[in-house]
């Protein structure tokens, strides 16, 4: 069973890597074997981060500076990830961004381009790059990370519901275009507890949590399995799906 979930002398770019989920999934896929490149727009945060996973795990753990939302910044950012590491077996789209507004008619177009050009923007650009050589190679795998926003919207975060649910359909898309030797999946999540959610109100928060199946929010090792689950062969026969991670939120 070991074998289903072992990523040795595989490798893999995590956008959104240093902090939070794409945080604990870059430690554990470096943690199942796989040399990882942690990608995004502090230089500094992924330095740390790399140097840490790499004490940790052993394997190469490589930092590069890049915001996700500048088209022109992601060809750079692939052409270094094969030039340092040969090939990509697995890439994640993580991250991503969801800026708080008073009123709707307080968004700004740029507000909106940028929650937009985050997060699917960027995923859509990577995806094209990165699919592309995969089909041309040895094929790989895609993960997109999601957010259960994108089919409840709430008032306060339309923009951010109308880009997950954007990043939802290119992962079915995707799957197709790339396919057979690509496959490209989604984690569509729920509220997890990472840095972002030390601005929540978190009387509110437990107050609505009570709704939940689980009762509580998600821990960012929580969405570890399912990580692995798609860059794996455990999932071999698992294209084009948008899991619902989110502790049964209603």
């Amino acid at each position: 069973m070991n074998d289903l979930f072992d990523l040795t002398g595989k490798t893999a770019l995590i956008t959104g890597g240093s902090r939070g989920l794409g945080r604990a999934i870059s430690e554990a896929l470096a943690s199942a074997g796989a040399d990882v490149m942690i990608a995004s727009r502090k230089l500094a945060s992924c330095e740390k981060a790399a140097a840490e996973i790499e004490a940790a795990t052993g394997r190469r753990a490589l930092p590069y500076g890049c915001h996700v939302g500048e088209w022109d910044q992601l060809d750079g950012l692939v052409d270094a990830a094969y030039q340092q590491f040969g090939r990509l077996d697995i890439l994640v789209n993580n991250a991503g961004m969801s800026p708080l507004y008073d009123r709707l008619t307080d968004i700004s177009e740029a507000l909106y381009d940028k929650v937009l050009d985050v997060n699917l923007k960027g995923p859509f650009r990577l995806t094209a790059l990165v699919g592309s050589r995969m089909a041309e190679g040895r094929g790989g795998s895609i993960i997109n990370i999601s957010s259960v926003a994108s089919i409840r919207p709430r008032p306060d975060i339309i923009p951010y519901s109308a880009a997950k649910a954007g990043l939802n359909a290119i992962t079915v898309g995707f799957a197709h275009a790339y396919g057979p030797k690509v496959r490209v999946n989604c984690i569509m999540c729920g509220p997890f507890l990472t840095d972002i959610s030390k601005a929540w109100d978190m009387e509110a928060f437990k107050a609505r949590a009570e709704a939940f199946a689980l009762r509580r929010g998600g821990e960012p090792e929580e969405i570890v399995g399912a990580a692995l689950y798609f860059a794996s062969a455990a999932s071999s026969f698992c294209t084009g799906t948008v899991l619902q991670l989110d502790g049964g939120t209603p």
